[in-house]
């Protein structure tokens, strides 16, 4: 058996995006541990997932110019994230609610219920659900 435990993204600040992941996605904090970069300069270990999910998003502060360049861009622009949900109606009521900042409005494709927003570092997600009845 395998799977995809983790994915990473480049974040600015490591509490602004926990507050972002749990209060506006309804993410589950898994870990926020104290750990060391290579070279031994301290940084944090911090895991987020959505609730009864076994995938996580290890949220990575950027460290150095680079890494901040990547910060929202980790996909060049593209939608790179895909969040799939069973009530799509609530979901996006609550994280609108919440101040997530939606790039259109919600349509319906031959696979559900669709529209894209950015998460607190700029990267584009799909917000998914089943299709209206």
């Amino acid at each position: 058996m395998a799977f995809l435990q983790l994915t990473a993204i480049i974040v600015d600040d490591y509490d602004e995006a926990i507050d972002f992941f749990t209060r506006a996605l309804g993410f589950d904090l898994a870990e926020d541990s104290p750990s060391l970069t290579n070279d031994g300069r301290p940084k944090r270990w911090v895991v987020v997932r959505p609730p009864g999910g076994e995938t996580g998003i290890l949220l990575a502060q950027a460290d150095g110019e680079r890494q901040s360049r990547a910060v929202g861009d980790q996909h060049a622009g593209r939608v790179g994230f895909f969040l799939r949900v069973d009530d799509f109606a609530a979901s996006y009521e609550r994280m609108r609610d919440a101040g997530v900042e939606f790039l259109g409005e919600p349509r319906t494709e031959p696979y559900g219920r669709v529209v894209v927003f950015r998460d607190i570092a700029g990267n584009r997600w799909d917000l998914l659900g089943p299709a209206a009845s």
